[in-house]
């Protein structure tokens, strides 16, 4: 499955008592969220794969004992982050339920991005809860078996994810569900909307590509369609119960403003009954976001993958706090080009996992935007006009 950034939206993400997602949390001294692939190990073979995932786990995976070490550094951030159990597909991993036992035991809040395989059965969901877990993510990337099953790389693997949401809304697991942005689900957006509508899902994620991993350029859209995308998902949010963001889309949350601008709300983006619109304000790689591969490396995210650190070698609180690169990717002053004076750049900041893939700079300006801030095109008149 490989969605790092399934739970980036973690209003309701657990039972039991939760911490006030609408203030302001300092992104400098914790991660909102932070995501564990506890193993690279799965059965599908997803054509956009982020962690080119494979059928045997890598001996190189943090052991047991490594891993709960590893959680309980998590748990010593000032603010404690949300912990995503990701891969591959945890679910391959004998000692998950122990883990994230033992990270309810730390306090910290826990979700789960499980492959729809056979494993994930009403039993294996039910022992999920048990646990601890409080969101289960799951993707559904097409309104037919046809279109989501060539994503996937398995047939049945449809019929299975809408089988896993039934179960896991039966058990009481809030479901997020992530539906890839491709040429082969942009004309279906408001037909899944209409899918997943009675199933009383909590989030849907729409994933633009980052080409990285699997995915490669030809599941990307340009500039344009995602405008035009946003423009649907916009009137889609309108008309459905579920909460709508993006991942890897960070300038959605440009065109929310606007567009409560343009309707008169002016005030910054802000937390409904509902939660963020369009997704949570400042969030980026890096910013709010951390990223702890199978092996231990340190990432600002699952798409941007710039070691910064090697657990258990490096104190990952240490690393998120005062690495370099996780410093220069939370100062959105520092971007390059239009990015860097865009009025939107607190809030959105452009994809800086989409930024290093496509031209090798992570703080470059953000290639599938084609907004162009007013002191960009005030700059770029004034100089014309000096020419």
């Amino acid at each position: 499955m490989s969605h790092p950034h399934a739970a980036d939206s973690p209003e309701r993400a657990a039972g039991g008592a939760r911490p006030d997602w609408t203030r302001r949390r300092d992104f400098n001294r914790s991660p909102l969220i932070a995501f564990y692939e506890i193993t690279k190990a799965c059965d599908l073979v997803c054509l956009h794969c982020r962690a080119c995932a494979q059928a045997r786990a890598d001996p190189a995976e943090l052991s047991t004992a490594d891993s709960k070490r590893l959680i309980d550094q998590l748990a010593r951030f000032p603010e404690p982050p949300l912990l995503v159990f990701t891969g591959g597909d945890p679910l391959k991993r004998a000692d998950l339920f122990d883990l994230i036992r033992h990270a309810n035991a730390d306090g910290l809040q826990t979700a789960i991005t499980p492959s729809p395989t056979p494993l994930v059965t009403a039993d294996a969901i039910r022992r999920l809860k048990e646990a601890g877990i409080g969101r289960m993510a799951v993707s559904l990337d097409g309104v037919d078996a046809e279109t989501h099953d060539k994503v996937r790389g398995v047939s049945g693997s449809f019929a299975m994810t809408r089988r896993i949401m039934d179960d896991a809304r039966d058990a009481g697991i809030p479901v997020q569900v992530n539906t890839t942005l491709t040429p082969g689900t942009y004309d279906q957006l408001e037909a899944i909307a209409d899918l997943l509508e009675p199933r009383g899902i909590a989030l849907w994620s729409l994933f633009l590509i980052i080409p990285v991993g699997r995915a490669t350029e030809e599941l990307r859209l340009d500039g344009e369609r995602y405008e035009r995308a946003f423009e649907r998902l916009w009137a889609i949010s309108r008309e459905h119960s579920f909460m709508v963001k993006t991942t890897e889309g960070m300038h959605y949350r440009r065109f929310v403003l606007q567009r409560r601008k343009e309707s008169g709300k002016a005030e910054p983006m802000k937390m409904s009954a509902r939660g963020w619109e369009g997704g949570l304000p400042g969030v980026n790689d890096g910013r709010g976001i951390l990223f702890i591969g199978h092996a231990g490396l340190i990432h600002p995210s699952g798409f941007l993958p710039l070691t910064c650190g090697m657990f258990p070698f490096n104190d990952v609180v240490d690393v998120y706090q005062n690495s370099p690169i996780f410093r220069h990717l939370r100062d959105a002053d520092s971007f390059g080009g239009k990015c860097g004076v865009c009025e939107y750049r607190h809030v959105c900041g452009g994809s800086r996992a989409r930024s290093y893939a496509v031209t090798g700079d992570p703080y470059a300006a953000e290639p599938d935007c084609v907004y162009i801030p007013r002191a960009w095109d005030e700059a770029h008149r004034h100089a014309a006009m000096a020419e």
